[in-house]
């Protein structure tokens, strides 16, 4: 069993966190994540309040494990949600698009780990001394909102830079990448893409559908030019993005066009205008099955890959 002292911070089975996608990452998935022995995460987003506490209720009670919630700090009515999470006592919050310094106390006083998303060393750091549990190390290669340095760069330089455990995220799948990652230094992964083809997740089936026939170069980075980047599949919004920043258009107009275009793709299915975020290991994802099975397919791949590098030092260098 792949077990690291981040399953002893979080107390979960194995250290694999699921990604706090808005709209996507729901009670059923998470629930899911949990029960299967990971860490489910639910994506905040721009959630009213009253369905951030519906949400995490309904996680409750669908699974008696640990789950964590994605706060999104550029959202403008965070202070609610945070204090949604607070009363909900929510054991684990991860965060994105902003410093959490300003409430880590009051997290640390009820038991709630709070782990950052942090796109280079010296955010890492900064976190660190403001006194969080662990960070989201993530690259370029995830869906959503991305940093500039890939995953193959940025983890094994927050390693050598922090002393609290890193979790890698971007461009893993499978147990592949997860060896990869623990190769690298870090005590676990962060993986999003891939438990969207899930029977447990309730996105539209297009969204799926469309993540089963993309191919390793499909996927776009939209929104440079805002200082907000968002890695999404290639499609007619996509093209539209990337005909404005060619303008040179104003950050309002490009902010018009992408606003309510995660809930087009997410909860009303289009995948021409809608936003369809996604990691660049989209090409990886070759079916919809049960969270449970999904899991247990990474762990054992991920014993078998450590095996046989195992294998490989004993050849070079026999006891």
């Amino acid at each position: 069993m792949i077990r690291t002292k981040l399953c002893d911070l979080l107390g979960i089975d194995y250290p694999i966190i699921q990604g706090g996608m808005a709209w996507v990452s729901t009670a059923e998935l998470v629930a899911a994540v949990s029960n299967a022995g990971g860490l489910g995460i639910i994506g905040a987003g721009q959630m009213p309040a009253n369905t951030l506490r519906q949400e995490i209720r309904k996680a409750k009670k669908m699974t008696n494990k640990p789950f964590g919630v994605n706060l999104m700090l550029l959202t403008p009515h965070i202070n609610e949600l945070i204090e949604v999470t607070l009363e909900e006592r929510v054991p684990v919050i991860t965060t994105g698009a902003g410093n959490p310094g300003a409430f880590i106390g009051r997290f640390k006083e009820i038991g709630t780990k709070v782990i950052p998303v942090i796109p280079s060393v010296a955010l890492a750091q900064r976190m660190e001394k403001a006194g969080v549990d662990a960070v989201i190390a993530e690259g370029t290669e995830s869906g959503g909102h991305v940093g500039e340095l890939t995953t193959m760069a940025l983890v094994p330089q927050v390693v050598d830079a922090v002393n609290i455990p890193v979790i890698a995220a971007g461009g893993i799948a499978d147990g592949r990448g997860i060896a990869a990652a623990l190769s690298l230094g870090a005590n676990g992964v962060q993986i999003g893409t891939r438990f969207i083809c899930t029977t447990e997740c309730t996105v539209h089936e297009n969204w799926k559908q469309k993540l089963l026939t993309a191919k390793d170069r499909d996927t776009t980075v939209t929104g440079r030019t805002t200082g907000h980047p968002v890695r999404i599949l290639k499609n007619k919004l996509s093209r539209e993005f990337d005909r404005l920043e060619k303008e040179g258009a104003p950050v309002e107009d490009l902010e018009k066009l992408g606003t309510g275009k995660l809930h087009l793709a997410a909860v009303e299915g289009d995948m021409n205008y809608g936003s369809v975020m996604a990691g660049q290991i989209a090409g990886l994802v070759k079916d919809i099955k049960p969270v449970a099975e999904i899991i247990k397919e990474m762990v054992e791949e991920t014993e078998e890959v450590i095996g046989r590098l195992q294998e490989v030092v004993l050849q070079i260098n026999p006891v």
